[in-house]
């Protein structure tokens, strides 16, 4: 394996299946993480060209965890040329990872439905100047 300086910042490219993974199994001495936990940890995830989280810019479709504290997440992209598509579903991946009392991570790449505007929180539009 090649040394690589930054090796230990840059993220992981997303697999061919498409679905980035992170995080190991929950110590079952810890609580199960709640939902809203969660999602407070993937809003730490911007999209580089956006100056905007990506749980606001309306990218999560799916967020459950269950009993094991395993999460899975749905996610699409603002558009399928996106130049981000193979790093930001495993910065999701890590970020709700983690999370304490979450396990096991995986977060998929979907595009039905497709994105558009309408999906931001008012939040999002405020910030974009788009009312």
């Amino acid at each position: 394996m090649e040394y690589s300086p930054l090796g230990g910042f840059m993220p992981t490219p997303v697999p061919e299946d498409g679905i980035a993974r992170a995080g190991e199994p929950r110590d079952p001495l810890l609580p199960v993480a709640a939902v809203g936990a969660v999602i407070e940890g993937i809003k730490k995830v911007y999209d580089p060209e956006i100056p905007v989280n990506i749980y606001e810019l309306g990218l999560i479709y799916k967020c459950e965890i269950n009993d094991k504290g395993d999460v899975e997440i749905d996610m699409t992209l603002t558009a399928p040329a996106c130049p981000v598509a193979g790093i930001l579903p495993g910065q999701v991946a890590e970020a709700a990872a983690g999370v304490e009392g979450v396990g096991e991570v995986t977060v998929e790449i979907v595009w039905d439905p497709p994105w558009d505007p309408s999906m931001m929180s008012e939040a999002a539009r405020v910030e974009l100047d788009m009312f």
